[in-house]
């Protein structure tokens, strides 16, 4: 039976180039690698023609001899060109070494991975803070307590008494991994002796236990820059975690959450405010005097005949930027207020005025004519 042709077995062409190859080789590993493909007995087969395929192609000289003479260059043993039968090769995982790791680092441990055995980085932490918005208006400088794991002062975080290094493992030569043949492959797992550190302490230090590191509340100063909002992060670079035997910290996040005021509501920058104004102010018109959030005031003109809901707007009386330089502004919307718990004698003026309030409410007149409209259409 003729064996495939290896450009067909990679699904490429034959002016595809060392990279192309690669990335088609990879292609068809994944997908027929025996290890998912448990249920289908010719994945197998497939796989190791695939590897084949690619064990020749990849060399330039090989795959020219493939190129002019196809698979009578690697017949017996040796072909015209001196190169031996691709099924001597050797080791199965040879052939696929370049791009094993990029293949099984899922399960099996990049080296990246396995190089950051000995130390590691600290983890980031988060802390929740809740500010009122004076303070999100003016900045703040607070302390706040932070549970976390701190450098061992006992070992100098190197996790041995008397701050003594750590030794390599000698089973996996600090590497924190172990490799074993099974058939054609090569199994990677966690070093039995250092478990996975890479390093042996001989004499753990009794304050962390070998750690470097211990549990600890730190008092901490932030400082809250003048326009910040729910959701604005504020980081401190190597504030978080210690690092385990002597890794770098980790940073530690803010999260801010600004409370609810008791008379502003906020819209990014801008501030709202309302205030109620009494029935007579509305119709006559008048001043009052607006609060705002710097703890000032600000004179307000009321027009004539103002309405329920009218924004007026006090141009950079809102919040500050984040990043400085302007202001929001703060709109006050009126309220009109109808009056209650009515004298006798308020109540006699009112239903004077009524009497001769003609043509003073000139919604209510439109109101009421659509009404009338309305009624005589369904008649």
């Amino acid at each position: 039976m003729s064996k495939a042709d290896y450009y067909d077995l990679l699904n490429c062409s034959r002016n595809a180039s060392a990279d192309e190859l690669k990335k088609a080789y990879r292609k068809k590993a994944k997908e027929l690698h025996p290890d998912r493909n448990k249920e289908n007995p010719k994945a197998e087969e497939k796989f190791k023609a695939v590897n084949e395929a690619y064990d020749i192609l990849k060399d330039p000289e090989k795959r020219s001899a493939y190129d002019r003479f196809g698979h009578a260059a690697f017949e017996g043993g040796t072909s015209n060109s001196g190169f031996r039968a691709s099924g001597q090769t050797g080791d199965f995982g040879s052939a696929f070494s370049d791009v094993f790791e990029d293949l099984f680092g899922d399960f099996m441990g990049s080296s990246s991975r396995r190089n950051s055995q000995r130390a590691s980085r600290g983890s980031d932490l988060r802390y929740n803070l809740n500010i009122n918005l004076s303070d999100a208006y003016k900045g703040k400088k607070t302390i706040i307590n932070v549970p976390s794991a701190v450098t061992c002062e006992a070992c100098s975080g190197v996790g041995s008494e008397g701050g003594v290094e750590a030794t390599s493992c000698p089973t996996c030569s600090g590497i924190g991994k172990v490799r074993a043949q099974q058939g054609f492959f090569t199994v990677e797992r966690t070093c039995p002796t250092c478990a996975g550190k890479g390093q042996i302490i001989k004499n753990p230090c009794k304050i962390c236990s070998g750690q470097g590191r211990v549990e600890k509340e730190r008092k901490l100063n932030v400082t809250i820059p003048p326009g910040v909002e729910t959701g604005t992060r504020i980081r401190l670079a190597n504030e978080g975690e210690a690092g385990l035997r002597g890794g770098p910290n980790g940073d530690l996040y803010i999260f801010l959450d600004v409370s609810q005021h008791q008379i502003f509501e906020r819209d990014s920058q801008n501030l709202y405010c309302k205030i109620p104004i009494s029935m007579t102010t509305a119709a006559l018109g008048g001043e009052l005097e607006a609060p705002t959030l710097d703890g000032g005031k600000s004179l307000v003109k009321v027009p004539v005949g103002v309405q329920s809901g009218k924004r007026l707007r006090l141009k950079g009386k809102g919040m500050p930027s984040l990043r400085g330089g302007s202001f929001g502004d703060l709109y006050v919307e009126l309220e009109v207020e109808t009056p209650v718990n009515l004298t006798a004698e308020q109540k006699k003026l009112l239903e004077e005025f009524q009497k001769i309030g003609i043509n003073n409410n000139p919604a209510e007149s439109s109101f009421f004519s659509r009404v009338k409209n309305f009624w005589d259409d369904l008649t």
